[in-house]
């Protein structure tokens, strides 16, 4: 072999592979301290870019889940103000049985009506004083759509809704108790009826329109004021819960409507039993009032267990999110661990190599000798 000085080239081998083991070894104990396989871009750029997406959608998830729980308190506000509107209806379906009876007297049935116009004014009370947060809840303006002032002010409709695209001016025309909407040459025709006394609601699909009415509508004059007040709709806020983690109206958002509860809307007034007939009457409209006010409480009901849902396949989203970014992310213990103690080896045997290497050049002295 040559004997050289200037240029220790065993010396150079062994300094670059020391090097590598050194580095290496840097980096194993970045990772078994941190318990990140990325620590920074140049570990893995996609990688990190994959990761960093998911670590976004993971904390989106999380505010997602917690506008569930939030929105469950919103909805549980909302029915107990109906819980204690129904144990209103209760008690004044007691006075009207009471007061429709011969054996009440003049003195007594003011009594009694003087009590049931109090719990009207109740009723009302708990609707406007309802709210979350300071958003009214109960008053019927919770709506997870476009209103109109104009087809909620009519006697006996309520929650007049548009969606949130149905935007612009409508024709309103009627016919008996046939209602005909009419907007950019679209027409849709509902017929509005009311057995009996009974509630319910009205619903223009194609248009994307409904509302609601008491059990106190009649169809042929509900209809006339309808039409006699087209609506000019224009975009408004909408009560929608986000449940998702994207931008995505349909998917990501649970559009909410609560039905007001004033006596109003259930068709009660106060003075309604202020004579025997009037009382006997009243049962009846007690009876429709319980009926809108139950069918209330099932919508809210209906929201809750969407929202139970959505919570437990967020759950899983956020489950299987966190394994797909720890699997990217996180660096597994065991192999890094090996890795370490390979590196530690190597650098021991690297500087034991690096010694020797020095050395050689020295035998070129025996040389001069």
């Amino acid at each position: 072999m040559g004997f050289r000085i200037q240029n220790n080239i065993a010396a150079m081998n062994a300094y670059r592979n020391l090097n590598i083991a050194d580095t290496g070894l840097s980096k194993s104990l970045e990772r078994l301290s941190s318990g990140y396989r990325i620590n920074s871009a140049k570990d893995d750029a996609a990688g990190l870019a994959i990761s960093q997406s998911f670590r976004a959608d993971i904390s989106s998830v999380k505010v997602a889940q917690r506008n569930i729980t939030e929105a469950n308190a919103l909805l549980q506000t909302a029915e107990g103000a109906m819980t204690s509107v129904g144990d209103i209806l209760t008690r004044m379906k007691e006075l009207a049985t009471q007061a429709a009876s011969a054996n009440v007297g003049s003195d007594n049935l003011d009594k009694v009506s003087d009590e049931y116009n109090t719990l009207v004014s109740e009723i009302d009370r708990i609707a406007n004083s309802t709210k979350y947060a300071g958003t009214a809840l109960t008053t019927g303006s919770f709506s997870a759509g476009n209103t109109s002032d104009e087809w909620d002010a009519i006697a006996n409709i309520y929650d007049a809704t548009f969606s949130t695209a149905a935007t612009g001016n409508y024709t309103v025309t009627s016919s008996g108790g046939v209602l005909t909407i009419t907007k950019d040459g679209v027409s849709e025709s509902e017929t509005l009826t009311n057995a009996s006394g009974t509630a319910g609601t009205v619903q223009f699909s194609t248009l994307g329109i409904s509302f609601k009415y008491t059990g106190a509508m009649v169809a042929s004059v509900a209809a006339a004021a309808l039409a006699a007040a087209d609506p000019v709709v224009t975009a408004g806020s909408t009560a929608a819960f986000q449940i998702g983690y994207e931008n995505d109206s349909v998917n990501s958002q649970l559009g909410v409507t609560i039905d007001a509860i004033t006596s109003s809307t259930l068709g009660l007034a106060a003075n309604n039993i202020n004579t025997a007939a009037k009382a006997l009457a009243a049962l009846t409209t007690i009876d429709n009032a319980i009926e809108t006010l139950a069918s209330s409480r099932a919508e809210i009901g209906a929201y809750q267990n969407r929202l139970t849902y959505a919570s437990a396949n967020l759950s899983i989203t956020l489950e299987n999110f966190t394994a797909a970014e720890s699997t990217i992310r996180d660096v597994d213990m065991a192999a890094e661990m090996t890795t370490f103690t390979k590196n530690q080896i190597l650098i021991q045997a690297g500087t034991s190599m690096l010694a020797q290497a020095n050395m050689s050049p020295q035998q070129v002295l025996s040389l001069f000798q």
